[in-house]
């Protein structure tokens, strides 16, 4: 009888198993980063504006803010890094708003759309680190200020 090599083959994979040679690839755990950013489709409108950006944990507690400038010239225009905050298998929200004061409003204070842009953005559920690009959407406000107050 002749054998060939494939008939080997279940013969070798016990053989690794028995020997411990299994995969023993661990994938992380966390906690893991979020970086948050926009692109240049947000330089025409909101160049040099500040902007406020918020992780909010699925339960609606606000974890961590930040604060920066629109970019009027880099791609990505705007980037926060949320560091060791996102743990496996959650799922996080990630409200921001531009200080914009289009047609009024007070700078420095969140006001409703469409006054000021703002947005919600679902993130995960996660199980590594994120990297989110947002592009400009001025048809898809909603308000986030009270993620901002106190």
């Amino acid at each position: 009888m002749r054998r060939t090599a494939h008939m080997f083959l279940p013969i070798l994979a016990v053989s690794f198993l028995a020997l411990g040679c299994e995969d023993d690839t661990v994938e992380p755990e966390g906690p893991f980063d979020l970086t948050f950013r926009g692109d240049a489709t947000f330089q025409g409108p909101h160049a040099d504006q500040a902007i406020a950006v918020a992780l909010v944990a699925s339960d609606g507690e606000v974890i961590e803010t930040m604060t920066g400038t629109v970019s009027g010239t880099a791609d990505p225009t705007f980037s926060f890094t949320f560091a060791n905050l996102l743990e496996d298998g959650e799922s996080y929200e990630v409200h921001y708003w531009i200080d914009a004061n289009f047609g009024g409003g007070t700078a420095g204070t969140c006001d409703a759309p469409p006054t000021d842009h703002m947005w919600n953005v679902a993130i995960g559920p996660v199980n590594a680190n994120v990297t989110n690009t947002q592009d400009h959407d001025a048809t898809d406000l909603e308000d986030v200020c009270a993620s901002f107050a106190g």
